[in-house]
């Protein structure tokens, strides 16, 4: 059994390590991180489970925001939404949940959860359903095993209630999506009611005790930025992909989504060289003088220079100079059911999906 208990420290080096693995989009894990703080200063901190600590026939349930992250950080919950919600759901499945889970290790979805947990008094697992951030409801490893994202229910400040029984996963998040947009762009939400045993069969495991393992090296980084960058990128098994100045930023929000574009001017080995980042709340393709050098499923991260700090794409800014990272997704996203639900056509890419490394290597 592995557990460890998550206070204060803990969520520092979560939201940093989450903001990598959200590849730029699922929300500033900085706003989750102070909500999460809040309650667990008042209730006591949090216990990070494995998934082996499940017994077979526990209720799970996923805490998380739906939303643009351009909202989500100017539209923060009390949190008594999400306790609202989560109640709803079990209240629909007709048991009380043993844990708490992320539905994605990346963004606020890796925070939040915490600051449910803490209210309710319950453990999270150390797993989550996608190894980074998606923006849909369906790209996630439950639904690409045939597992149900209802009974979900959404909650917003007003106290609206919407429990939603969809046909599939892509209906949640058809339906789900159209109800955020009605109020107002973000809105908190419990889905994925799953059973430990399907929990320990199609979860990506260890996905938080990574994030926490990636902030406490970047947050001791100081300003040996690079250096620590390297020893990211090696622990990883990613690469540097580009190295540069933000010139231009393009963003718009439309649909309960942010999309838009970053390009990058190369500086000192990529000098002479440009690289546009697409994203659709997280980065999705990365060019570089026409070649493609990365893409979704697979992790692509900018982070600042000196500090080597994740920048999320709202907070993204003409003149920071930024390293373009790329890092491998789980195994399942690279697999033929994995791809049917977050490879490049699912996100309206006209590419077929190679590992980055091969990519790299074509060059």
């Amino acid at each position: 059994m592995s557990r460890r208990l998550i206070g204060l420290p803990e969520l520092e080096d979560l939201a940093i390590g989450a903001a990598v693995l959200g590849t730029g989009g699922g929300g500033d894990p900085y706003v989750g991180k102070l909500w999460a703080q809040g309650r667990i200063h008042a209730r006591g901190p949090v216990e990070l489970i494995d998934a082996d600590d499940l017994a077979d026939d526990d209720l799970v349930i996923a805490a998380a925001m739906m939303g643009a992250p351009s909202v989500i950080v100017e539209k923060i919950p009390s949190g008594a939404e999400l306790v609202t919600a989560f109640q709803a759901v079990e209240q629909a499945c007709g048991a009380r949940a043993t844990a708490v889970m992320c539905i994605e290790a990346g963004g606020i979805n890796s925070t939040i959860p915490f600051a449910l947990a803490a209210d309710l008094g319950l453990p999270v697992v150390d797993g989550d359903g996608m190894g980074r951030a998606f923006p849909e409801v369906q790209m996630v490893s439950f639904a690409a095993h045939g597992l149900a994202a209802t009974p979900m229910a959404i909650a917003d400040e007003h106290g609206n209630v919407t429990v939603l029984r969809s046909i599939s996963a892509e209906w949640a998040e058809r339906l789900g999506r159209a109800l955020v947009v009605a109020e107002g762009g973000a809105s908190v939400l419990a889905q994925y009611p799953v059973r430990g045993l399907d929990f320990k069969r199609t979860a990506i495991r260890g996905t938080l005790s990574l994030a926490l393992e990636i902030g406490a090296g970047l947050r001791r980084a100081g300003r040996q930025g690079k250096v620590a960058i390297e020893s990211l990128t090696h622990r990883l098994g990613g690469a540097v992909i580009f190295h540069g100045k933000v010139v231009q930023v393009q963003r718009e929000t439309a649909g309960g989504f942010v999309r838009g574009t970053v390009v990058v001017e190369g500086l000192d080995t990529h000098a002479d060289s440009r690289c546009e980042v697409t994203f659709q709340n997280e980065n999705l393709v990365a060019i570089a003088d026409g070649s493609i050098l990365a893409s979704v499923p697979d992790l692509i991260t900018l982070l600042e220079e000196e500090s080597a700090h994740p920048v999320t794409t709202e907070r993204l800014r003409f003149g920071m100079r930024v390293y373009v990272l790329a890092l491998p997704c789980a195994p399942l996203w690279r697999e033929e059911i994995g791809l049917a639900k977050a490879g490049p056509r699912c996100f309206g890419l006209d590419l077929e999906y190679l590992p980055f490394e091969q990519r790299l290597a074509a060059r």
